[in-house]
């Protein structure tokens, strides 16, 4: 049996800045991903977006990690030379029906420290972006993309530089809670013991919960929203800001993002899974939706030329609401919640999982250091 200081269940970004943020303590750590690579579901699944801080409620953890997650994020870019930029987000109004919610995301934005927030109007928004039709628009000037494949890899190799371990295809699919520490079983028939255990798992966070003895702490529900990604063929990005509308049920709509080299892409919708789904996780590109994405995108963007979209990937995301439901905070539980020394649950690291993943880790060791 290996035994360790800490295991991370879990090598997506927030896994590994977790076991990082351990590594940096002193910690020995060991992590435990499913794969056979790190940073390949949820991660790499993603809009690759370094959100501002916008959409969350006051004194939230999404609102308090995102801010914060930001700015540890471009600081941790900068010093490790992993490629990003702010090229700047307008939330678009495309009705006047629409505009008291950009008031309301606009409060929450200055509220939660998002001081280059601002309001413009139609001349404006014209100005800034000739193709995009709306009425009013929130522009946040802090938003920003970053290479999360090249996040990813530093992560890892901080945490290899710091005497830490990443074990590959180790899907934990038991364990125990002992005096002293935790013991998984992983699917190599192997099993670790440590002292402490962070629950990063993403979409396999609750069955890691469920499956420790001993554990009689709470779970939040437990509800799946897959998102379909489409790219834009021939030219390149036709905006130079990424454009959002008024957020939706379960998601902040289908929005136009770019990659850093340029490359356009639309999405995520928001197809919810069911609250028990089980099967093997289908993550090809629903293209039966293709119509209603010309749609959503055509609210802002009535120029789209017919055609163009291309089918790219898809994502699911891990959430603790469901449809109809306002969205969510993270869940991240730790001894003072679930009463097992040792331990921290996440649940439900969804956006802004990516922008958060820095502050996540401090905020997951300081629930273990109290």
């Amino acid at each position: 049996m290996e035994r360790t200081d800490c295991l991370v269940v879990g090598g997506g970004i927030v896994g590994l800045a977790v076991a990082r943020a351990l590594a940096l303590t002193g910690r020995e750590v060991i992590v435990l991903e499913a794969a056979d690579a790190v940073g390949t579901q949820t991660t790499s699944r993603s809009s690759q977006v370094i959100h501002a801080g916008i959409y969350y409620p006051e004194g939230s953890l999404k609102a308090r990690l995102c801010v914060r997650g930001r700015e540890l994020l471009t600081r941790y870019c900068d010093e490790r030379g992993v490629s990003w930029r702010r090229p700047g987000k307008l939330i678009v109004a495309t009705d006047d029906a629409q505009i008291d919610r950009l008031d309301v995301l606009l409060r929450h934005g200055i509220v939660n420290g998002v001081d280059d927030l601002r309001r413009i109007d139609h001349d404006e928004l014209r100005r800034l972006e000739p193709g995009v039709n709306g009425v009013a628009a929130l522009l946040s000037p802090s938003t920003g993309i970053v290479d999360v494949d090249g996040m990813v890899h530093a992560l890892r190799r901080d945490l290899e530089m710091t005497g830490g371990a990443v074990a590959l295809r180790s899907r934990v699919i038991g364990g125990r809670i002992e005096s002293g520490g935790i013991t998984v079983d992983t699917t190599d028939a192997g099993s670790a013991s440590a002292r402490m255990l962070v629950n990063c798992a993403g979409l396999g966070a609750w069955q890691v919960a469920r499956s420790l003895d001993g554990f009689e702490g709470p779970i939040p529900p437990r509800h799946l929203a897959k998102g379909n990604y489409f790219g834009l063929s021939g030219a390149g990005a036709p905006f130079e800001h990424l454009i959002y509308p008024v957020p939706v049920d379960g998601g902040l709509g289908v929005h136009f993002t770019m990659d850093l080299a340029g490359a356009a892409r639309f999405g995520p919708d928001v197809e919810w899974l069911g609250d028990n789904h089980t099967d093997e996780l289908d993550y090809s590109v629903d293209e039966t939706r293709l119509t209603d994405f010309e749609e959503s995108i055509r609210r802002y963007w009535p120029g789209l030329p017919s055609g163009t979209l291309t089918p790219a990937y898809a994502g699911i995301r891990p959430k603790t609401s469901g449809p109809g439901e306002a969205a969510a905070d993270f869940a991240i539980h730790g001894p003072a919640t679930h009463g097992v020394s040792g331990l921290v649950n996440l649940f439900g690291i969804e956006s802004p999982g990516i922008t958060s993943c820095l502050a996540i880790a401090e905020h997951a060791v300081g629930l273990l250091e109290t």
